[in-house]
């Protein structure tokens, strides 16, 4: 299989990760496809099985552990895994495609180290932990105690970034974006 090229963006939760993810997404120049994690927790909002996330019981997910279907996992909390199945990078490669993940900091550092030679790994740094915990709030999905939790992995996750090809500091989207593209855009045309 002619193996494409993997571009993660990791960082803590309320970071713009995903809304940097969602605008590279739409610059066809790219060449890229999202990698649909597999998740044990419930579908939040509008959320699809398939779309945004392989939704799974904690059963199923720990069968797939067992046959060595995932290329990355982890118990994020507890009883609540996320991963990448093996099968998702092999779909997206079939397709000639790049693929890049929007992916919690230890699965992206997972990813890299498997695969370090395809892999552009990007940390999102926000602001600042408040600046987290007013975004987190502003989103009004979580309860207080979850949203407490985040924080505290935050802290966690912020000391990781160091270990990443390269960080992105947003504290301007439209920057941060901007930088984003640039990085990608020269990692896929190696």
């Amino acid at each position: 299989m002619n193996k494409g090229k993997l571009i993660v963006f990791s960082a803590p939760s309320g970071s713009g990760k995903t809304t940097i993810v969602r605008h590279l997404l739409g610059l066809e120049d790219l060449n890229l496809e999202f990698s649909i994690s597999a998740a044990t927790r419930e579908p939040r909002g509008e959320e699809v099985n398939g779309q945004d996330y392989y939704f799974m019981s904690a059963e199923e997910f720990k069968q797939h552990i067992k046959h060595e279907d995932f290329v990355e996992w982890e118990e994020v909390y507890r009883d609540n895994f996320y991963g990448t199945l093996k099968s998702e990078v092999e779909r997206i490669w079939s397709l000639g495609k790049n693929v890049i993940f929007d992916i919690d900091v230890a699965g992206g550092l997972r990813i890299k180290s498997k695969f370090p030679e395809e892999t552009l790994a990007v940390f999102v740094k926000p602001p600042s932990v408040d600046e987290l915990k007013r975004r987190l709030k502003e989103r009004s999905t979580e309860s207080e105690d979850k949203i407490n939790m985040r924080i505290a992995k935050a802290h966690v996750e912020l000391a990781t970034a160091p270990q990443f090809d390269t960080i992105i500091k947003n504290y301007d989207l439209d920057t941060a974006k901007q930088e984003a593209y640039e990085l990608v855009k020269n990692f896929v045309k190696k």
